[in-house]
């Protein structure tokens, strides 16, 4: 936990009332901006269940806003054990452990048809079903696509109508991701937005 941190985050954590730090790290946080919007995404559509590629500061953010509004269970996919235990310690440090599980899901091959990733362990994540999906991981360098096996890995995991966020959508593979998953899923709309690394707003289709 720190309280080194941009000024861009100030608003947010304002917002949120995060006065005891964040788990801020320059090169895996998300921007302020992509949690904002995840926030104002949350506080209009009152998930039941999100379900999170990758934990840190915005599993933090997400399990406050639940707090917040009153409504929500965040289940965050992490492949890091340190990452892991650090993103539970900053859940504890504002008692948020009752609405928010991360869960070591260690990267393995796993085939998706022809083609064969590195991806997420989905053992340990419960048989819930999402009205919110948040992807920003696992890391952009591991593969090419690298977050592309997200939707057909979740796709019974996603309730009808499940808003999903993308962060990072500004880079190719990310876009190129998007127009896969657009493909092979016919009926899901799509809303580029703008924040300081792009963001991509899709709706699973009814």
């Amino acid at each position: 936990m720190t309280f080194d941190y941009p000024d861009s985050y100030v608003p947010l954590c304002r917002r949120l009332g995060l006065d005891c730090g964040i788990p801020y790290t320059p090169k895996w946080s998300a921007e302020a901006d992509f949690l904002e919007l995840a926030v104002d995404v949350l506080n209009k559509e009152a998930p039941e269940v999100v379900i999170e590629c990758s934990s840190g500061l915005s599993t933090l953010v997400l399990a406050r806003a639940c707090r917040l509004a009153g409504c929500g269970h965040v289940y965050s996919l992490e492949n890091e054990v340190e990452f892991a235990r650090a993103t539970r310690e900053a859940l504890a440090a504002y008692d948020l452990l009752d609405v928010a599980d991360v869960l070591h899901a260690h990267l393995r091959e796993t085939r998706i048809g022809e083609e064969s990733w590195q991806w997420y362990d989905l053992s340990h994540l419960p048989r819930v079903v999402a009205q919110m999906l948040v992807i920003d991981g696992p890391p952009g360098f591991l593969q090419p696509l690298s977050r592309c096996p997200a939707l057909p890995m979740l796709a019974e995991r996603l309730a009808p109508g499940c808003r999903i966020l993308l962060d990072d959508a500004d880079r190719p593979d990310e876009r190129a991701s998007v127009a896969r998953w657009q493909r092979e899923c016919p009926g899901m709309s799509v809303a580029w937005l703008e924040t300081s690394r792009g963001c991509a707003s899709l709706r699973w289709p009814n």
